[in-house]
């Protein structure tokens, strides 16, 4: 239903927090290289359990790979530094939502390539840096599905 991109995601538990989360909600789980960790990672495995098996995942070299092969149907940018609050969308079948690293975030030039007006951000109280990739995955894919009726 939703495709969740996550762009050279570093941390091995929180992929895996996102490959559950993708199998119980009938998301696409797509991984743009470089990873920071390996698909057969302990570490990876045990934050997804057994769920690796019942969630469709993807690799791409690039995001413009990515695109060119799944053809989403709208992308969303999820940033601190974004403009759009997540609730504020109205979300479509189909639709993606991609992540950045969790210690850097999306680079600019990505940011600008998807128009700066696309970029979603969940708020946050102003001195916090930023939450948890997965965290963050599980606020927007919840609410994307919440206005499909679950």
């Amino acid at each position: 239903m939703f495709h969740v991109v996550l762009y050279q995601p570093e941390i091995p538990p929180n992929t895996g927090n996102i490959i559950r989360l993708c199998a119980n909600t009938g998301s696409a789980l797509h991984l743009i290289r470089p990873l920071g960790f390996e698909l057969d990672d302990r570490k990876l495995r045990r934050a997804g359990l057994d769920y690796h098996e019942w969630a469709a995942l993807s690799e791409y070299d690039s995001l413009s790979d990515f695109r060119a092969q799944v053809k989403p149907a709208r992308l969303w940018p999820v940033s601190t530094r974004g403009r759009r609050q997540y609730d504020a969308v109205d979300y479509q079948p189909g639709d993606a939502f991609l992540f950045g690293p969790e210690t850097r975030g999306l680079p600019d030039s990505v940011l600008q390539e998807c128009g700066l007006d696309a970029v979603l951000r969940v708020p946050m109280r102003e001195s916090s840096r930023s939450l948890n990739l997965s965290n963050s995955v599980a606020v927007i894919v919840y609410e994307a599905w919440r206005q499909q009726g679950f």
